[in-house]
């Protein structure tokens, strides 16, 4: 019995090992699609035109995909496709550890209550999340987004930002005053997956 429960272990570990790679991978994968988009917006509106004809009314049909039902359709989809066409390039947002450590750290949070907020199960929202964690300077900024296990359909729902009015979540994006960000990803009650995008002009891991 110890020898079947030591192998069983021996194969655990690997497979925890790879999912966490995956998981890693795609965090630095997000933050770069969004540094890229803020580089060269131009560019990275073509990402979104390969996806237009996809729109049956408010169904955003892609290949392979389920329907996503939006509520503003292809509208929102071509505001987005201008506004990456007439921006002007900003900095490149640079991976933080600690901005992913927060992240994830939130997106376990949020992920078993079903929930879809800034603010923690303890009541904490973003600033006081990050004291816990290290100090920052300057802006800190946070975008949830959901269903999307892709790199850069995450970024395109980010950029599109159907449902809301404000387009806070591309505002975000393209704050210039932001220049690190950190990504964490987990499964979510409701909505499949969450992931959680936290954003700072300086954090540093540690007190």
């Amino acid at each position: 019995m110890r020898s079947a429960a030591l192998l069983l272990l021996t194969l655990a570990l690997p497979a925890q090992e790879a999912v966490q790679d995956k998981a890693r991978a795609f965090e630095r994968a997000v933050v770069q699609e969004m540094s890229d988009a803020r580089v060269n917006p131009r560019a990275y509106a073509k990402h979104l035109l390969e996806l237009r004809n996809c729109f049956k009314g408010m169904l955003w049909i892609r290949p392979g995909r389920t329907p996503l039902r939006t509520e503003e359709g292809i509208d929102a989809y071509d505001e987005a496709i201008d506004f990456l066409e007439s921006a002007r390039p900003i900095g490149p947002l640079r991976f933080n550890e600690g901005l992913a450590q927060a992240a994830r750290l939130h997106a376990r949070d949020l992920g078993p209550r079903g929930a879809l907020t800034h603010v923690g199960a303890d009541g904490r929202r973003l600033s006081e999340r990050l004291e816990r964690l290290g100090t920052w300077h300057g802006l800190i900024a946070e975008n949830i987004g959901t269903l999307e296990e892709d790199p850069r359909q995450v970024v395109i729902q980010l950029l599109v930002d159907d449902g809301v009015p404000s387009r806070g979540h591309r505002h975000n994006l393209f704050n210039p005053d932001l220049h690190q960000a950190g990504v964490g990803l987990a499964p979510h009650r409701d909505y499949q997956v969450v992931t959680v995008i936290d954003y700072a002009d300086s954090f540093v891991l540690g007190h």
